[in-house]
């Protein structure tokens, strides 16, 4: 039979035995040192000044002093004494909160034990059948390991619902994600029982939808909205302010009315009214490709040809009315004459004029239509009508 036990190494008693007290005491000693086995620290290689009687250092692989030769031992201050004690494998020690097992050579801290599938988790709180994990706490953290970080949340199919669902008072507010489709969704409620969708976006394109509406009291900017007056960008918004180019064709409003006209197609897609000055006339244009030309000329002396007779009645020199814009092609031409100032009879003015082109009209003068030889100047007023386009 051994003289000690093979786990903790306690002496036994021995046949015929004197002094078996001393034998005793010794394994009760052993046993206060090694059962519930707490260490003042691990690895410890310099022994302690002033040590306590029953203090146990778990020592290191290179212990010094009184120490020295007892690497990986336990050692302990026992009635003014040291003791040391081999570990064996897989005893146990406590140094406060921090547990180490010994695995033949060092102190080890033990592994985790088995963590997966487990019924539920709750972190100062308690978890249920619905709600596996449970955190009560002033904040979650999920932070990254180096890189990015991405929280997932997976369904079984489209009909079911993967979101995140904020509350007050355990009832709903407000919930994201994709409930009962894989649109994405962001909705509202005030009492947790009715929900009102705020925006819904379509997986297969991205549009997004707005069910309830959208109010912006701020400004709206960015490469969304147009930039100025002349920014005809397609798919922007339009800002107050926009120009005639920005507008649909069959929008007009206070910033289109005036401006170049166009057509697209045979269809407005400018302004509605294009006015310009010329030196030879003023000239308006409209949007459905009208164009109106009026001018006004000083024909010279009424008195320059003629006798005031049926057949020569007086007249002026004849001369070419340039237009102050081109048409596409020849326009109609309204003739006014008077002599400002003159009595009726000798204002009375007829004006004729000769061929008309697309840009001007040859010819034109004004004659009196009686014999009145009150002498002046004839002032020819002129409005051509025709087409811009």
């Amino acid at each position: 039979m051994p003289d000690d036990s093979p786990r903790l190494g306690l002496p036994f008693l021995l046949p015929a035995q004197a002094q078996k007290h001393v034998t005793h005491n010794e394994a009760l000693e052993r046993l206060d040192l090694l059962v519930q086995l707490t260490v003042e620290a691990f690895d410890a290689n310099t022994p302690p000044t002033l040590p306590l009687d029953g203090q146990v250092w778990a020592l290191g692989l290179a212990p010094s002093g009184v120490w020295a030769g007892q690497a990986g031992r336990l050692a302990a201050w026992v009635n003014g004494a040291w003791v040391f004690v081999t570990p064996q494998t897989g005893w146990r020690a406590a140094m406060g909160d921090a547990l180490r097992i010994w695995d033949g050579s060092v102190w080890v801290t033990p592994a985790p034990g088995a963590l997966d599938n487990l019924p539920g988790v709750g972190i100062n709180a308690s978890h249920d059948a619905t709600n596996r994990l449970s955190v009560a706490a002033d904040a979650t953290l999920l932070n990254h390991a180096g890189a990015g970080h991405q929280l997932k949340l997976n369904k079984a199919a489209p009909a079911d619902t993967a979101s995140l669902l904020f509350q007050t008072g355990f009832s709903g507010r407000a919930e994201m994600g994709t409930a009962g489709s894989d649109a994405f969704v962001i909705k509202v409620s005030a009492d947790g029982a009715s929900w009102h969708d705020g925006a819904i976006f379509d997986p297969a394109s991205g549009a997004a939808s707005l069910p309830g509406g959208l109010e912006v009291t701020g400004l709206i900017t960015g490469s969304a909205v147009t930039a100025d007056a002349t920014d005809t960008t397609p798919g922007r918004l339009l800002t107050t302010g926009a120009g005639h180019a920005q507008l649909d064709p069959g929008l007009y409003r206070q910033g289109n009315i005036l401006g170049p006209v166009a057509l697209t197609a045979g269809l407005p897609s400018g302004a509605v009214l294009d006015h310009d000055e010329t030196p030879d006339g003023h000239v308006l244009r409209l949007a459905d490709g009208t164009q109106l030309c009026w001018m006004t000329r000083d024909l010279g002396a009424i008195l320059a040809h003629g006798s005031g007779s049926f057949s020569s009645p007086y007249r002026t020199a004849a001369l070419t009315l340039t237009f102050p814009a081109a048409f596409d092609g020849p326009p109609a031409l309204v003739l006014t004459a008077t002599i400002p100032g003159a009595s009726a009879t000798a204002r009375l003015l007829h004006a004729s004029h000769g061929a008309i082109t697309a840009t001007q009209a040859a010819g034109v003068q004004a004659w009196r239509g009686n014999g009145n030889s009150t002498a002046g100047d004839a002032i020819l007023s002129a409005l051509a009508i025709g087409r811009w386009a």
